[in-house]
């Protein structure tokens, strides 16, 4: 039976390609964006495709009323897709951007979250919430401690979810990306470098710099997001899966072994 599903964080990468392609499949897509001259060109693309069933409105985050908003329009599925992310050393990142980056990636999409179930029990209406998480969200990498720890208490939060809302017929699950070539890590490592600065902080940007490069000149940073776009086309619809998702497998095999070597971490 066809869907509806609002996606937040539809405007570019992932979101994007994953709701049109869920629309294709025959699902109802509320695909909202971050702001509004992302709203014209997402219509136009879907008028160009043919999806009648793809409408596009603005949902900032940051706006109560777009939330407001959003918690009362009807759909069967959550995707709280959208993200931001900040990297650099945690040990002299500014701390107002490890706040914002909280509040962005898990405050208000628990925010979001909240008003919609709440909803969905006192009708008795039996949906499903998606957070897109990330391998990050099972380890953490040096210099993006602050974006993964979000991700981290995603994966808290999304667990504790499905054990409260089962009873209620609500169900939930996580999609955990690694590092797919879609321009979202390539900006996130630039965001350290509006505040780093080799006259006041230990952490020298050149030194920096040449980490995230070197990471994105290998295989596994540059990945082909065509393999994680149709994997979200299929998980976030679906009635059954798995509670969470890592793609591709050779990723959830090294986070499963990185998960058993800290039982053994020395310091």
């Amino acid at each position: 039976m066809p869907k509806t599903i609002l996606i937040t964080g539809a405007g570019s990468g992932f979101g994007e390609a994953a709701a049109i392609g869920i629309a294709k499949n025959g699902h109802n897509v509320i695909a909202t964006v971050q702001v509004s001259p992302q709203v014209m060109p997402l219509r136009a693309k879907a008028k160009e495709l043919g999806l009648s069933n793809f409408r596009v409105e603005r949902l900032d985050l940051t706006d109560p009323y777009d939330i407001a908003q959003a918690q009362t329009w009807d759909f069967d599925v959550l995707w709280n897709n959208a993200g931001q992310g900040e990297s650099g050393p945690v040990w002299e990142i500014p701390i107002d951007l490890v706040r914002r980056n909280y509040e962005i990636n898990v405050f208000l999409p628990l925010l979001l979250t909240q008003g919609v179930v709440q909803k969905w029990i006192a009708n008795k209406k039996k949906g499903k919430v998606v957070f897109t998480s990330s391998m990050g969200g099972l380890f953490t990498p040096a210099n993006w401690g602050t974006y993964v720890s979000t991700k981290h208490a995603l994966e808290s939060i999304a667990e504790a979810l499905q054990q409260e809302l089962s009873p209620y017929g609500i169900k939930v699950q996580t999609i955990n990306p690694g590092a797919y070539y879609t321009g979202y890590n390539e900006t996130m490592a630039d965001n350290a470098f509006r505040w780093l600065g080799d006259s006041k902080n230990f952490t020298k940007r050149a030194e920096l710099r040449k980490g995230f490069d070197d990471f994105f000149a290998t295989p596994e940073g540059r990945m082909d997001p065509r393999e994680m776009i149709d994997c979200m086309i299929e998980i976030v619809p679906a009635d059954t899966g798995k509670f969470r998702n890592v793609v591709p497998k050779a990723i959830e095999d090294m986070l499963k072994t990185h998960q058993q070597q800290a039982w053994s971490n020395q310091i």
